[in-house]
């Protein structure tokens, strides 16, 4: 790559000359940037209307762990089978914590 005369483009310029297990790692960067910054909103909501403890502190945790993992595998062997079962998993989880917070948000009351 010759960098004296590189000019601005996108990532996805890059991605025609970076070897994969490169482009797997930027990727994994990017993806940090989406999901991840809902769940510290919904985390920061949790903690500011008292729930933040119990089993909303296990899931995130849960979350968190399924993160990690997710990053470790996509970084390294990015097999797209496990990847997906890994973001399901955590997404699931977000989805917990989201559902979590807007019950005393919106003060829903579930009838039974």
């Amino acid at each position: 790559m010759d960098v004296a005369n590189l000019k601005g483009g996108t990532g996805k310029d890059l991605d025609a000359v970076l070897p994969q297990p490169v482009q797997w790692k930027a990727h994994n960067y990017n993806h940090l940037l989406d999901e991840p910054t809902i769940f510290y909103a919904v985390c920061i909501v949790l903690a500011i209307i008292g729930h933040g403890e119990g089993i909303n502190v296990a899931v995130a945790w849960l979350y968190v762990g399924l993160r990690i993992v997710h990053s470790l595998v996509q970084a390294t062997v990015n097999r797209v089978a496990v990847r997906f079962l890994l973001f399901a998993a955590s997404s699931l989880c977000l989805m917990v914590l989201i559902f979590h917070a807007a019950i005393p948000i919106f003060d829903l009351h579930l009838h039974g």
